[in-house]
């Protein structure tokens, strides 16, 4: 990578459970705190305290995502190892910047992240072009505009989805880390896999009714882990809706199908994302 960051750990953050106002943490406002959930208050306020355990949540959360639209607007014109750099940029500035963020604007999580990647794309291409024709540029400053007038930002229908099946990614990990190991293969080989109650029952050595049992544990798991994390990494209640809106909302069935196919869709973006070839600019 072009350069390492160097990102100092922040003091832990003290919430108040009845309310979404951090206390002991400076920067928010009772306007900001009544906009955003108790969650992402503290996420948001982790950042702010240069913790580098909520920066790298980003990085694996959402790198993949950035890194796809990065190279869709490069058209081919830049390479893997400039696209993780300028990922790592992005995610840079938006932790350097979040004291300057007012979520009384109305941005989302996904159009703000979106634009603060626009913004790193353009300085390398400026950068470059400069280059090339034989005169140095002095990189731009991270321009404000950037957070509070980020609906001149093109997000399509693509990207706000590949950021919810991140985010939806995420809590599938979540809830894989906390479960015991047998309840989530059940899970795993039940639903992600498509193999039958009676086959996951002959494979994993247990009973029919063991393999419900557990497949309702984990379920009700999951749908915790999701409803949190849809909630950390959301600014507005369009984005909180997101999951009822892609039938995580509904009843058993419904949800495991729909959580499924968003898992799978998401699974083949980080592959690509793995398997990238190098390019050059």
């Amino acid at each position: 990578m072009r350069r390492q960051l160097e990102i100092d750990h922040g003091q832990p953050c003290v919430t108040d459970p009845g309310t979404n106002i951090l206390k002991g943490q400076p920067g928010f406002t009772q306007q900001e705190s009544a906009v955003m959930n108790t969650l992402t208050t503290s996420f948001v306020a982790r950042l702010r305290n240069r913790d580098e355990a909520a920066w790298f949540e980003l990085w694996e959360i959402f790198g993949p995502v950035l890194r796809a639209q990065l190279s869709k607007w490069g058209k081919g014109r830049i390479g893997v190892e400039t696209v993780r750099d300028l990922t790592q940029e992005t995610l840079a500035a938006l932790s350097d910047s979040i004291d300057r963020f007012d979520p009384t604007r109305g941005a989302r999580f996904s159009t703000w992240l979106l634009s603060i990647a626009k913004h790193s794309l353009g300085d390398e291409i400026d950068r470059r072009m400069a280059l090339k024709r034989g005169a140095g540029k002095k990189p731009l400053e991270f321009d404000e505009r950037f957070m509070t007038q980020v609906a001149s930002v093109e997000a399509d229908d693509v990207y706000q989805e590949n950021v919810f099946r991140a985010k939806v990614y995420a809590s599938i990990r979540k809830s894989e880390a906390e479960a015991e190991f047998m309840q989530f293969q059940v899970y795993r080989m039940r639903v992600f896999d498509g193999t039958s109650g009676k086959e996951v029952a002959e494979s994993l050595g247990i009973s029919e009714p063991t393999v419900s049992r557990y497949l309702q544990k984990v379920r009700d798991l999951l749908r915790r882990r999701l409803s949190e994390t849809v909630a950390l990494y959301s600014f507005t209640s369009d984005e909180e809706t997101e999951a009822e809106k892609a039938g995580l909302g509904s009843e058993d069935v419904m949800f495991d199908e729909a959580l499924s196919e968003i898992f799978h869709q998401q699974s083949r973006l980080i592959l690509e994302d793995e398997t990238a070839p190098s390019q050059s600019f």
